[in-house]
């Protein structure tokens, strides 16, 4: 992958959960080894798997040739019987050197949308994809996308998943009860999150007269990025007041399955989502989920009440008020919510997937 392992994201935490489950189940007979940028803030030996590291460039061109050595070398010392892709610019590197490696196996699991690569980058993923043992992608909305606009096979899904370590049980003693509805809100400070909207959405509710409290992570990686965070949650106070605000910034994994259990109503504002990681790690604390109508969040939540667009997101504001009013209903959601992650998202099933997966590609 492009992106360091320990860089916060849904790509990243996929890859840790596949590489960890599969240490841990011996029995299947693989050894996982990641080829990613140096580390950030962690040393390869912190974890049960090996990793080996590039360095990254100052420029998009420098590290796509940096990249394509570090592949090439590792890829002849390691001569893997698999190799599984995770991003799209390792993707379009592996292009470059295939031609090195006749008769390797490899996968691509597109973790985005298909109209969501632009058309240079298509350009150079086709050809590779042509070749390739399997597509995968994480939604069948999005495997849909594939099949009408591409002329890729096969293809297949499978499902994210959220950290077993982290997200694994479900503690009802850390569940908080509070007078007043909690409406949480987390992500990073980015285009696709529309944190705009969601400061509007909150002005909506509080416009019924519905007295609730808001707790919102919020994530910083860019330059700019803690003006916005100052002015969001400056706007929020002055929305619903300061004693019905908490807020958190940069949390850890570790973090944030806490923080859940402090929230009734997890609210999903995105404008883009190719899955939408976060409305499962709520679903495994037994929180609601209201969530934009948009990529494949439809298919993750799978109950159209709780579903709302931007041009109508007065049925959110009024779905999120019943559900304040209502507490059987809001219970109701809760566990429904928490059995789709379990029928659904677990880690377990999620690495039992790509087993077999592997297995068919191999054996």
């Amino acid at each position: 992958m492009e992106y360091p392992l320990d860089l916060p994201g849904g790509a990243q935490m996929s890859t840790l959960s596949i590489c960890e489950g599969l240490v841990a189940h011996p029995e299947y007979g693989y050894e996982p080894v990641v080829i990613c940028p140096e580390l950030l803030h962690h040393k390869a030996s912190d974890y049960s798997f090996r990793i080996l590291t590039y360095p990254m460039g100052e420029s998009r061109l420098k590290n796509l040739m940096i990249r394509i050595g570090a592949f090439r070398r590792y890829l002849a010392e390691e001569r893997p019987e698999l190799i599984h892709i995770e991003m799209s610019e390792s993707l379009i590197t592996f292009g470059f050197i295939r031609h090195r490696f006749p008769g390797q196996k490899y996968i691509y699991t597109d973790r985005g949308l298909f109209f969501g690569y632009r058309k240079r980058s298509r350009l150079f993923m086709l050809p590779v994809l042509k070749k390739a043992g399997m597509l995968v992608t994480t939604t069948d909305f999005n495997r849909r996308l594939w099949e009408e606009g591409s002329g890729i096979r096969p293809l297949t899904v499978i499902p994210n998943t959220i950290s077993e370590r982290y997200f694994g049980t479900y503690d009802p003693a850390k569940r908080k009860k509070r007078e007043k509805l909690t409406l949480g809100l987390a992500g990073r400070i980015c285009i696709e999150k529309d944190w705009p909207f969601a400061l509007e959405f909150i002005r909506k509710l509080k416009d019924t007269g519905l007295d609730f409290r808001v707790d919102i992570v919020l994530s910083t990686f860019e330059r700019g990025d803690d003006e916005q965070v100052a002015h969001i949650l400056d706007t929020i106070r002055d929305t619903v007041g300061e004693e019905n605000l908490e807020s958190h910034l940069n949390y850890s994994q570790e973090q944030m399955a806490d923080y859940y259990y402090d929230v009734d109503v997890f609210l999903m504002t995105s404008v883009f989502e190719s899955f939408g990681k976060a409305a499962v790690e709520a679903m495994s604390r037994k929180c609601a989920v209201v969530s934009t109508s948009v990529g494949g969040l439809p298919e993750v939540i799978g109950k159209e009440e709780n579903l709302y667009t931007k041009d109508r997101f007065e049925k959110g504001v009024r779905y999120v008020k019943m559900l304040a009013e209502n507490p059987k209903k809001l219970d109701a959601d809760r566990e429904y919510f928490y059995k789709r992650y379990l029928d659904r998202y677990t880690e377990e099933q999620y690495i039992e997937k790509h087993r077999r997966l592997y297995d068919e590609l191999i054996r």
